[in-house]
């Protein structure tokens, strides 16, 4: 695998934090930003010294985007590949679904992760030879599921950006595409109902939830050489409850 410098964005708790830790293991240089620092990023700064970069930033805010990501790419001296994982989820019947809730999915999820690739592409493309973007989609995006219209269609905007963009920078031999994980078992899943977890449970071939985990080996493959022939993918990591 090259491991070179990485950006894993919202990497301070559940899945980009498994992601920044495996990332870790594999020799990559990880920066990464939240808009708070947690206990988690203080134990992998002390146990990764030089090779760990954190800075608060706020992804949504194009300026503070831009100012993580030049720091970022300045401290480890280049940048390989990004990984934007940052994002939130909040639901509710879209008739009644708060305005403001609205404006803070797209800004965050969607405009976030535009921002995101739009500052690291500037490093990206001042570096010789290949690099990688992996967006973290969601199988919501492709499915659909009530009370989730805003958010599947900030994550139906991630692929379709990842498509799009893998035309565009292609001739670089930068590679774009997407991970598109089912329900996994972080934050943005305890707000299920012990009903609404059993009945996805029930739904899904292999029986369970995703792990974090699972969905790091995908990543791997998409920043490894193997997959320098692969671009403008969404790859579903689910359980197979789309099959």
């Amino acid at each position: 695998m090259t491991a070179g410098p990485v950006i894993v964005t919202g990497g301070s708790r559940g899945l980009g934090l498994a992601l920044v830790r495996g990332l870790l293991e594999d020799g990559h240089r990880v920066a990464t930003c939240a808009r708070s620092r947690t206990e988690a990023v203080d134990e992998l700064a002390a146990a990764h010294p030089g090779h760990f970069f954190w800075r608060e930033a706020t992804i949504g805010d194009s300026e503070s985007v831009n100012r993580f990501t030049d720091a970022a790419a300045e401290w480890a001296g280049g940048l390989y590949a990004l990984v934007n994982n940052a994002g939130i989820a909040r639901e509710g019947i879209l008739a009644t679904f708060p305005q403001v809730d609205i404006d803070t999915l797209i800004q965050t999820n969607l405009n976030g992760a535009i921002q995101a690739a739009r500052a690291a592409l500037r490093h990206m493309l001042r570096r010789p030879g290949p690099g990688r973007i992996v967006n973290i989609s969601s199988i919501i995006g492709s499915r659909g599921y009530t009370g989730l219209a805003a958010y599947a269609a900030t994550k139906a905007g991630i692929d379709g950006m990842t498509r799009a963009l893998a035309r565009e920078v292609g001739r670089r031999q930068i590679t774009v595409n997407s991970v598109a994980p089912g329900y996994l078992t972080t934050e943005m899943s305890e707000t299920l109902s012990p009903g609404q977890r059993d009945q996805i449970i029930r739904r899904t071939p292999l029986g369970r939830l995703g792990e974090p985990t699972d969905v790091l080996p995908v990543v791997r493959f998409l920043l490894s050489d193997g997959a320098r022939y692969v671009t403008g993918q969404t790859l579903v990591v689910d359980g197979g409850i789309t099959c």
